[in-house]
């Protein structure tokens, strides 16, 4: 072969453009960005504006759900038998609660009431060492 044929068969049509490979579209949106240049994204062909997702009411933001916190302690038996007969009397109302959900609603009371019941609620516990128990 010839360098003349070899230079017309790897030679490209000169009609046909490469493709952007997806770095260097990239690049090229940061280049954009920096100049402050603004494009708009490219619309489908035969794409109405009513049919464009914009055109659907807004949908509610989800609240955000609060971030959960594990831990454990030491009750004394016969206060942790008081929250199975809270939750039987409970029961009995026609509602159900876990244990967690009593705990939780005891914080919400003690954190209502004011300083001196708060006090007074708390001199009524008796304190307990802290700790794990002792294995009987």
């Amino acid at each position: 072969m010839t360098s003349q044929t070899t230079a017309a068969v790897t030679k490209k049509p000169a009609n046909v453009q490469p493709t952007q490979t997806p770095v260097k579209a990239a690049a090229k949106a940061t280049a954009a960005a920096k100049t402050g240049a603004v494009t708009k994204p490219a619309r489908p062909t035969g794409a109405t504006p009513a049919a464009t997702p914009a055109a659907s009411p807004p949908k509610p933001a989800k609240p955000k759900k609060p971030k959960l916190v594990r831990d454990s302690f030491t009750i004394p038996k016969l206060e942790y038998g008081v929250l199975e007969e809270l939750k039987q009397r409970i029961g009995k109302l026609g509602s159900s609660a876990k244990k967690s959900e009593l705990l939780r609603a005891g914080i919400k009371a003690l954190a209502a009431m004011p300083d001196p019941a708060l006090l007074l609620a708390l001199k009524a516990v008796p304190m307990i060492k802290t700790g794990r128990p002792a294995r009987d």
